[in-house]
């Protein structure tokens, strides 16, 4: 509830702080005094528009703080744990505005954005102004008050959980057959480009290693030719390198005993003999395995002539991207076949979780329609005491398809004079009438569910006598549950007040300023009955006053 409300340097108010009951509190004052200025002020800590025009003092920044107690309201504590914020009892609400019009918010001292702060009061205060009805008329709305009224919550989030899943798997089946039809428009191409790469039947860095025996072949007679010619020198001409190299090393041996350093060298040539005769015995080998191959040559020519090919087509160098590209294929179409038993295994899931959501849909439909005749009837009753004796409410629960609120859509009829002509309530009702019957709802709402703080501004215009007493009744009972603050006009709603607070205009220098006060009870009598009577107050004014007041 809101305990406090503190208001500086806003539009025609320099200093205001307001004590609030937890109960019914009335907000009366002459036209023009600034009763709804206070509200415009609350707007500000309920994230409004902030407007630098509005300041009383312009050199000065304008301040709004609301006193906020929030114990046992677990959804506000789970609101606050939700964006790291501290959950204390007592919650400080408060909006600056600067010079400049730029402004912060700020919940128990901690700066947050205006979106947080809108989400947050939302769960604080419901704020009800004249001619804000339209809520009356929107679909959510209606629907809201209808699950309040039935107790449809856990049902309703059972249900929103069920659909959530069926969304999900639609969603999921949906993209699994764009895919497959993607693939399959241009399945036979891939098909095509997979059969002409497994036909060539390529083993890995075949095309590198054909190249070069190609190139080995190729050069066949000149390679044995120089081979030959090394081989010769190495060991059979006339004066081979390798019987040279061997003489050599028994000459160094004869010369052992003559220098320490000579044993050493003559080793290392009788190693260069041996490594020779080592050379020369491969390079034989070599000879021998070196021949010429008409038939290898132009096997090599058409496996490097039909890789080629491939390797253009595809715009890549090697036999490894041409084998990953084959991969990948083979790959595509193993997904296109696996997407047919995908999609069968999708549409059996969806259709086990649509059956799953309609069950539940269906006894959410039932539980609405079990309520609507309660309603329309309490409603009606409720109709008649604040004055609209003879209209009617009608609850309309059709049938649509799936959503995220259930299987049905629900609309509020109204027929204002008994006329079995029910229309839309945005065709037919009036200002006035949407206004009561807001009240009407709200307060039928109120019993079922926990509502935040509800403020109404000036809701009960265009009403007087017996129905204005009939609506501060209903705002009397709301009161004993809930805090109600109200700005009237009406001193049959005023005079049900648990706490009674004037506004009115005083001058400070050559400035008018904006105060409120709460009213004794005696100051209480006296304001009830210049409502009543005017300015100067009568004696049956004022014992009518006190009679209203009982």
């Amino acid at each position: 509830m809101l305990q406090k409300l503190l208001i500086r340097n806003y539009a025609i108010i320099e200093s205001v702080e307001i004590q609030f009951s937890d109960k019914l509190n009335i907000i009366t004052g002459e036209t023009g005094a600034g009763k709804s200025i206070l509200v415009g002020a609350l707007g500000l800590i309920l994230g409004e528009r902030a407007d630098s025009a509005v300041l009383f003092n312009a050199s000065q920044k304008c301040i709004t703080e609301g006193v906020f107690n929030i114990r046992g309201r677990d959804a506000l504590r789970q609101y606050l744990q939700r964006n790291d914020l501290d959950a204390e009892d007592e919650m400080v609400i408060r909006r600056e505005v600067a010079a400049n019009g730029k402004s912060r918010a700020f919940i128990n001292d901690t700066p947050v954005n205006l979106t947080q702060l809108r989400e947050f009061t939302s769960l604080l205060v419901d704020l009800h102004q004249q001619f804000d009805t339209l809520q009356l008329g929107d679909d959510d709305f209606q629907r809201e008050v209808l699950d309040a009224l039935a107790g449809n919550n856990a049902l309703l989030t059972e249900y929103r959980k069920a659909y959530a899943l069926y969304s999900a798997t639609q969603k999921e089946l949906f993209a699994a057959k764009e895919q497959q039809a993607s693939f399959n428009k241009e399945l036979d191409y891939y098909r095509f480009l997979l059969n002409e790469l497994e036909e060539v039947k390529l083993q890995p860095n075949e095309l590198e290693d054909a190249d070069a025996e190609l190139k080995l072949l190729g050069n066949s007679e000149n390679i044995k030719s120089t081979l030959g010619k090394i081989l010769y020198e190495l060991g059979e001409g006339e004066q081979p390198v390798v019987h040279q190299v061997k003489a050599l090393a028994g000459q160094l041996q004869s010369l052992h005993a003559y220098h320490a350093g000579i044993p050493s060298l003559s080793e290392r040539l009788l190693s260069v003999q041996i490594e020779l005769k080592d050379i020369a015995d491969e390079i034989e080998k070599l000879n021998d395995d070196i021949r010429f191959d008409a038939e290898r040559i132009q096997l090599l020519n058409d496996r490097l002539s039909a890789g080629y090919k491939l390797l253009k087509k595809h715009g890549v160098q090697t036999t490894a991207a041409l084998l990953g590209i084959q991969e990948d294929l083979q790959q595509k179409l193993n997904k296109v076949l696996n997407l047919d038993a995908d999609i069968e295994k999708l549409e059996k899931k969806l259709s086990a979780q649509l059956q799953q959501a309609k069950k539940l849909a269906e006894t959410l439909t039932a539980a609405r329609q079990k309520e609507t005749a309660p309603f329309e009837k309490k409603v009606s009753k409720l109709l008649a005491q604040v004055g609209m004796p003879n209209a009617r409410l009608k609850v309309q629960v059709t049938a649509s398809g799936l959503s995220s609120t259930g299987g049905d859509s629900i609309e509020f009829l109204f027929d204002a004079n008994k006329s079995n002509r029910f229309e839309p309530l945005k065709k037919v009702a009036s200002g006035g009438e949407l206004s009561r019957l807001m009240l009407c709802i709200k307060s039928l709402v109120a019993i079922s569910v926990q509502l935040p703080t509800l403020i109404f501004d000036e809701i009960d215009s265009g009403i007087s006598g017996e129905a204005a007493r009939q609506v501060g009744g209903i705002m009397k009972d709301l009161g004993k549950s809930h805090q109600v603050i109200a700005i009237t006009h009406q001193p049959q709603i005023a005079a049900k007040a648990d706490a009674h607070f004037f506004v009115y205009k005083k001058e400070k220098g050559d400035r008018i300023n904006t105060r409120i006060k709460l009213l004794s009870q005696d100051e209480r009598v006296d304001a009830i009955a210049q409502m009543l009577g005017g300015e100067k107050p009568t004696a049956i004014a004022l014992e009518n006053a006190r009679e209203m007041m009982k």
